[in-house]
Parts: structure tokens; C-alpha cells; sequence
């Protein structure tokens, strides 16, 4: 009797075991993806670990080009001489491993994906982190140099000495490098949102007031309190906000009735 159960019970085991091994399979190469992607950051950030100081002193340089004649950094940490720095050489690592993370990032994903789908995505990700190094190449060359500038002339009246910590320094570069990546994430972010159909064109210039207005709020929360920081991150988003728009009238699916 139990010879007749086995066919009847063999497909629905056999189901199970097939559903496990797929899931197994794409944890481990989920695993194996991720270390390599971990190795290939280590590579690079144990190739570049001996220039640490140098790394540290030109991510610092537009501060210290700022300040006046005898004016320099400091550290108020017992550890901060050393962590810092290797922070910093961190980020460049990470920023130099980034195209072999995504590239196991993309391959793990790209099996599961249409074919309209992997030709969208390829140039979404290249361009993605063409727009983000160009963001932090913007606010390392335009805009730190620019405030720190203002802020070192505005302490001069008031007698006071510009002395950065090097911790807050990092700090604040980090969160002003974050912002001006994303902001020039935004031409991507509108030429997505238009080849999926969630948005059209017309709808972008209708609310392109509200757009203005939302980029002047964003840049007022993730700038420092000044009137030059928030215009120079304001700007380049409704530029940029006009740019993604230019860029996805070759990208809009065409409507029977569209004017």
C-alpha cells in the first residue's frame, strides 16, 4: 500500500526539494557575491591605506585653503589623527570598488529580469554613478570652497578663530557629499518615473512650481544655515529637475491621443 502512496506523494516532496535548492542556491551565490564584493573593497582600501594622510589632506584641503594665515585643523578625539583619516580612505575605496559591487550586484539580479528590464537597468546603474561622483565633484570644487571662504571672511569681524575639528569636518562633508549625489540623481530619478508610465511629461511641467519650491525646502534642511550653501544645492536640483525632463522626451511611450 504504501508502494501505491509513493507516486502520489513523490511530486509534491519533489516540489519542496526543488523550491529549498533554488532558495539555497541563490543564497549561497548571494554569499559568494557579496564577498567578492567585500574583497575587491579590502583590495583597494589596502592599496590606498599607506596615502592615507595624503587622501585625508586633499579631502581637507578646501578648509584649509580657507582658513586665514596661521589658522589650521584640530583634533579634540585621543583616536581622531588615526580614524579619521582611515574613514576618509575608506569612502575613496568604496567609491573605487563601487563598479565591481554593482557589476555583483547586477549579475546576482540580472537572471531574474526580462530582456527590457536588463537594458534599462544597465544604463540606470552606469549613469547613476556617473551623476553621484559628479554631484560630489560639485560640492568638493564649487561649493566647499565657497563657504568655507564666506564663513572664514564672516568670523573675521567677529575676532574669532576658524579651528574645524576634523571629526565634524568629516562629518559635514559627508552629509554635503550625500546631498549633491542625490540631488544629481534626479535626472535619472524623472527619466525612470516616465518610461515606466507613472508619470507624463505635461504632469512634470505642471507641478514644476511645487518642484522650485520643494528644492529650496531641501536644500534649507540639508545645508548649513546660509543663503549661498542652499542656493548652490537648490539650483542645480531645478536645473537638473529640467534636465531629466529634456532627457525623458526620448523615453516617454507614445499614446495613441498625446498632443
Amino acid at each position: 500500500m504504501s508502494a501505491q502512496q509513493t507516486p502520489e506523494q513523490t511530486p509534491e516532496s519533489d516540489k519542496e526539494e526543488g523550491i529549498q535548492e533554488t532558495f539555497l542556491t541563490h543564497l549561497f551565490e548571494l554569499r559568494d557575491r557579496l564577498i567578492k564584493s567585500v574583497a575587491a573593497l579590502l583590495v583597494v582600501f589596502l592599496g590606498l591605506v599607506y596615502w592615507a594622510p595624503d587622501i585625508f589632506h586633499l579631502f581637507s584641503k578646501p578648509l584649509l585653503d580657507a582658513l586665514p594665515n596661521g589658522g589650521r585643523m584640530i583634533v579634540t578625539d585621543v583616536t581622531g589623527s588615526f580614524f579619521v583619516p582611515m574613514k576618509v580612505t575608506m569612502l575613496v575605496a568604496f567609491l573605487g570598488a563601487l563598479p565591481v559591487i554593482m557589476y555583483q550586484l547586477w549579475a546576482f539580479i540580472a537572471p531574474g529580469l526580462y530582456k527590457h528590464e536588463r537594458q534599462l537597468i544597465l544604463p540606470i546603474v552606469t549613469s547613476s554613478y556617473i551623476l553621484f561622483i559628479a554631484g560630489m565633484a560639485f560640492a568638493y570644487f564649487l561649493v566647499f570652497p565657497t563657504v568655507f571662504q564666506f564663513m572664514a571672511h564672516y568670523n573675521a569681524p567677529l575676532g574669532a578663530d576658524m579651528a574645524t575639528d576634523i571629526d565634524k569636518y568629516l562629518s559635514f562633508a559627508m552629509t554635503t557629499f550625500l546631498a549633491f549625489g542625490l540631488t544629481f540623481e534626479v535626472p535619472v530619478v524623472v527619466v525612470v518615473l516616465v518610461k515606466l508610465g507613472m508619470v507624463r511629461i505635461n504632469k512634470l511641467k505642471e507641478i514644476r512650481p511645487y518642484i522650485i519650491v520643494g528644492a529650496f525646502v531641501i536644500a534649507a534642511v540639508v545645508t548649513p544655515p546660509d543663503v549661498l550653501s542652499q542656493l548652490l544645492l537648490a539650483i542645480p536640483l531645478c536645473l537638473l529637475y529640467e534636465l531629466g525632463i529634456l532627457v525623458a522626451r526620448f523615453y516617454e511611450p507614445k499614446l495613441e491621443s498625446q498632443e
